[in-house]
């Protein structure tokens, strides 16, 4: 059973949520942000240079804090998000998924059962050998939440079939690679803009949560009226490179 607090079940009612980016392989960064009221952070392994030691303490330092956190793994290969899950991540945000074939076998990897993911009592998710199999299979079943990120022209017309996946808890949208792969100028130009909305429509008829990538007030009042409930918001650099431009500005 889904606990009412747990961020799977926020996430399936439509709560609003607020995440950043964590960039800086950090204990501390995480520890520090998760001293706050946003709903999560997300760990930056495809783009920052985690390494698995890494990623454990900054997992370890959320958990110790009561912070959600998830791990934007380096692509859907099952090693990282089984590793990712071991740690105790809330969950994973897996990047390039195009297809709805894609999507099942990110599903697959991240929970229990025939081709799924491996088990082992000595990780942290499963109390070091503390939690029965049968209990941390089922917490994990429960709690787990496993996102899946389109940033792909592809994946457009395959919104659908994706949000549709039994397994998948949420699509981010990616509209920055949406607009490489797009041949675009950037996330503001029309054709990513319609490729959102389209992905968006898809997603809220397949009842899927909804994430973006959003950092100005009148962004975020578009993507909610789309159905937008998951915002992704600066990152840990941001708020470094903001603080130094403040104290700046006082010359």
């Amino acid at each position: 059973m889904v606990s009412d607090a747990s961020l799977r079940a926020k996430l399936a009612r439509g709560d609003r949520l607020i995440g950043t980016w964590i960039k800086t392989p950090s204990p501390i960064v995480v520890e520090v942000l998760a001293d706050t009221e946003l709903d999560l952070v997300i760990l930056d392994a495809e783009h920052a240079p985690f390494g698995r030691f890494e990623l454990d303490a900054c997992v370890f330092a959320a958990k110790t804090s009561g912070m959600d956190v998830l791990v934007r793994v380096p692509n859907a290969q099952p090693h990282h998000i089984l590793q990712a899950l071991d740690m105790g991540a809330t969950g994973v945000l897996v990047p390039h998924v195009r297809t709805a074939e894609e999507a099942v076998n990110v599903s697959r990897s991240a929970r229990f059962g025939p081709g799924g993911r491996g088990y082992a009592g000595s990780t942290r998710a499963a109390g070091y050998g503390t939690k029965p199999m049968e209990e941390h299979k089922a917490e994990s079943d429960s709690r787990t939440v496993v996102v899946v990120q389109l940033e792909d022209a592809e994946a457009v017309a395959h919104a659908g079939e994706i949000a549709a996946i039994e397994g998948i808890d949420g699509i981010f949208i990616g509209t920055v690679d949406l607009s490489v792969s797009l041949g675009a100028s950037g996330p503001d130009a029309p054709a990513v803009l319609e490729a959102v909305d389209e992905i968006a429509r898809a997603a809220c008829e397949e009842g899927c949560p909804i994430g973006v990538f959003a950092n100005r007030a009148e962004q975020v009042s578009h993507f909610a009226e789309i159905g937008v409930t998951l915002f992704l918001m600066q990152s840990d650099h941001a708020f470094l490179r903001s603080g130094a431009a403040a104290l700046t500005a006082m010359r």
